[in-house]
């Protein structure tokens, strides 16, 4: 089966126009952290989009899927180091499952094309009417099977001039205007409508400019010292009942070389004792004790077993002060000030169709591949005074989440993750890269605490302001300048982010609408 796959995609990129449709994808790579060549963006998506032009839906869907899965073969190959070394299964296997992943998530932009075809006049594609499908494309891909929202187009830009938009339409806005982007220089190069096009990237590049000088939101004057622990514990020693305690204490050990801190964070999962087993309330009391005695605060990951109802969960806890007076400490089991993970990530910490795919492989039954979800909306967490919107790995990827759970009181955002299980790929700094985009989006701080890398502070303008390397056993230890005031895509988030996609797609529907009327007329 595999054999046949592969060699039907060998078939369909060996053809001149397919194998430049796929090498363009595959390049966008590029685009995206730790490479960052965000220019090539405005060279290799009008590339493709240039032969596109005029195509029938059935042909346009073929280039779609085809540009598509080059573009995910690459841009998401780190999910295979997963896959591979944890998964328990043969290679060809493992590389058969990394294909069905590339091929479905193909399948959301040969539809694009596909409805853009048939909606153009005489269902030759019009690149423009391909601009509210591809953004419907993106919402469906962020929202089916729970969603995988990753190498949006937006991203690529956050170093980049067009990243001045984030505060205002977001990142969705940003993939928006690099698609329309990409469609005018095309038709500029085909002479199409030139010089309106052209004005069209004026506009672009002055309101840039324009918004690269505009403040949204403003320092009030204050810090807060952050003290963040990448302890850099092997993913296969992670859970060795044997190391639970020298695990843990490492954190404790490490931690106590960096006080006084106002808040201290672990990473997701770094307490290894299941909650609220005995040897799990032994240590939190240590970590408690150590937390008040220096005036702090220590956030960290731990997982709940709710004897009850039989869920698991994947939580952060919040240990020590909870505002600077606090003597006797926050914490006790299930109180009101923890957070528990929401988006859980498909088959690592949940299993469709469970009954019927855990009996077919290891893959299927990675540890911790049980968990129940947490409320969408939940309270920020308290530390020491301070209030940090918590998102826990994959989930920094849903800003509808983000926003969600965002208010004005919101003082920093916090994010924890152990990408240990994706080794030494390009995974953990795409990861990145999407944290920097929902600082700047939001205005706010982001502090991102990780097992292995990378740990980093990004500041409310999605730069970073200190960062560990990956691999290393470190703790960074920073000053956080904390700003006050409300981005306009942090108060209208959820508006901003459906109504760029409505729009256009009423747009289409009466451009059509008008075509039929002059056809009936003639």
């Amino acid at each position: 089966m595999l054999k046949k796959m592969l060699q039907r995609i060998h078939r369909n990129i060996t053809d001149k126009e397919n194998a430049l449709s796929f090498f363009l994808g595959l390049a966008l790579v590029l685009c995206y952290a730790p490479f960052s060549y965000y220019w090539l963006m405005v060279i290799l998506l009008p590339a493709w989009l240039y032969s596109l032009q005029g195509k029938s839906a059935k042909a346009a869907a073929k280039q779609g899927f085809i540009f598509a899965f080059g573009w995910f073969s690459a841009g998401i190959s780190w999910v295979h180091v997963s896959i591979d070394q944890f998964g328990g299964l043969p290679l060809a296997v493992s590389i058969l499952l990394m294909v069905a992943l590339c091929l479905y998530l193909a399948l959301f932009l040969a539809l694009a094309c596909f409805l853009a075809a048939r909606f153009s006049y005489q269902n030759k594609l019009n690149l423009w009417l391909l601009l509210p499908f591809w953004l419907l494309a993106e919402f469906l891909r962020g929202v089916l099977l729970t969603g995988f929202p990753w190498l949006t187009l937006g991203y690529s830009q956050i170093d980049g001039p067009l990243a001045a938009f984030a505060p205002v339409i977001g990142e969705k806005g940003i993939s928006a205007l690099i698609i329309a982007i990409s469609i005018a220089i095309v038709y500029i190069i085909k002479q199409r409508k030139r010089y309106l096009h052209l004005a069209f990237l004026a506009a672009i590049c002055v309101a840039s400019l324009s918004l690269q000088q505009t403040v949204w939101v403003s320092p009030t004057g204050k810090s807060v010292k952050t003290v963040m622990v990448q302890g850099n514990i092997k993913q296969a020693m992670k859970w060795a009942p044997e190391l639970t305690w020298p695990t843990m204490l490492k954190y404790v050990d490490l931690t106590r070389q960096h006080y006084p801190a106002d808040i201290i964070i672990w990473p997701e999962s770094a307490i290894t004792a299941i909650e609220p087993s005995t040897q799990a309330q032994e240590f939190l009391e240590i970590a408690q004790s150590s937390a008040l005695l220096n005036n702090s605060t220590i956030i960290s990951g731990i997982i709940d077993y709710n004897f009850n109802s039989k869920d698991y969960y994947n939580n952060l806890i919040v240990l020590g002060k909870e505002s600077p007076d606090d003597e006797q400490g926050s914490y006790q089991y299930n109180n009101e000030n923890r957070y528990a993970k929401h988006h859980l990530l498909p088959i690592g910490e949940f299993v469709p169709f469970a009954d019927w795919l855990r009996p077919l492989a290891p893959f299927f039954n990675l540890p911790m591949s049980s968990f129940s979800r947490g409320e969408y909306v939940q309270n920020n967490l308290i530390a020491n005074g301070y209030h940090l919107l918590p998102l826990i790995c994959f989930e920094v990827a849903f800003a509808e989440q983000l926003s969600a759970n965002f208010s004005n009181q919101t003082d920093l955002l916090l994010t924890v993750s152990n990408d240990a299980w994706f080794g030494d790929s390009h995974g953990p700094h795409q990861h990145l890269e999407i944290v920097r985009m929902r600082a700047l989006e939001f205005g706010r701080p982001f502090l991102r605490a990780t097992n292995n890398g990378i740990t980093a502070v990004i500041d409310h303008q999605g730069d970073i302001l200190k960062q560990i390397p990956q691999f290393e056993q470190a703790v960074l230890s920073t000053q956080v300048p904390l700003v006050t005031g409300l981005t306009p895509y942090a108060r209208y988030t959820r508006i901003i982010d459906f109504a760029i996609p409505l729009l256009l797609l009423l747009l289409a529907f009466i451009r059509r609408f008008q075509h039929k009327e002059s056809q009936n007329v003639t």
